[in-house]
């Protein structure tokens, strides 16, 4: 991946406008530098509940790289200087930070993300050097930060946490935030009214602090609704979801196949 094409994501993200990603859980270089050529803005590798640890973290940004079409982000398993610190040096463009609850917690995860003077995150660039350069002023003002709201506290804080000096976006985690508004399991029916309206209440505090909101999608036609609702990026479901669903969609139309010419 160029500089150019990094800097040019950040840009696009910090002006707000749109872009859709992929969310990867299996540490399958091959399979990720694929998806990484179609067209997304982005490929998003989940280190906190995906399948790959960070050598499989590593060999997703550089397949995502090969494409020179996609930046890669990590969705990073704790806010944590080590966490953090280490998928940035890996190459990832930005990090999403699960369960931020409050701006303090926020702005932690902003210093862990940024060199001195802004952060204290720790020089040892090893391939984000190659990917902006090793100078850490350069780095600051490309790496994205993006806090997830996902919690009851996350949500009632949500104001605060996008008026964090340092950072770049939110990012709503659908199937917590669910559960946080009251639901028995992700995507209760029974808590659709207050799930919509936090979803709302989520924009609507990411555009008044003119910070970049993101949400993950189950699929290409929410994420659509969810630009179409005011977010700034969609994330679209999981490499993992769309092997298992297109592998039943094809066994699915063999069986019917085969019933049909048995019963000729």
């Amino acid at each position: 991946m160029t500089s150019q094409l990094a800097t040019e994501f950040a840009r696009k993200i910090r002006a707000r406008e749109q872009a859709v990603g992929y969310w990867a859980v299996l540490d399958a270089p091959v399979a990720t530098e694929r998806v990484g050529r179609l067209g997304y803005d982005y490929v998003a590798l989940d280190a906190q509940h995906g399948l790959l640890g960070y050598s499989g973290v590593l060999n997703g940004l550089m397949a995502i790289d090969a494409g020179n079409k996609a930046v890669g982000m990590v969705r990073v398993e704790a806010n944590d200087f080590t966490a953090i610190g280490k998928a940035l040096d890996a190459g990832a463009v930005g990090v999403i930070v699960p369960l931020i609850n409050n701006a303090e917690d926020a702005a932690a995860a902003v210093a862990a993300a940024k060199y001195p003077p802004m952060g204290g995150r720790s020089y040892g660039p090893m391939r984000s050097a190659l990917r902006i350069g090793p100078k850490p002023a350069d780095a600051n003002s490309t790496t994205l930060v993006f806090a997830m709201i996902e919690t009851p506290e996350g949500l009632a804080n949500v104001k605060e946490i996008c008026a964090t000096h340092g950072l770049d976006g939110i990012y709503v985690g659908p199937s917590d935030l669910s559960i946080a508004v009251g639901g028995a399991f992700p995507g209760d029916p029974q808590v659709e009214a207050e799930f919509n309206a936090a979803l709302k209440t989520i924009s609507e505090a990411a555009a008044s602090a003119g910070v970049a909101a993101g949400i993950h999608t189950p699929a290409g036609s929410v994420a659509n609704q969810r630009l179409q609702q005011g977010y700034t990026f969609a994330t679209i479901a999981s490499d993992l979801t769309h092997l298992e669903q297109i592998a039943k969609s094809h066994l699915d139309a063999a069986t019917s196949a085969a019933g049909t010419k048995e019963e000729q």
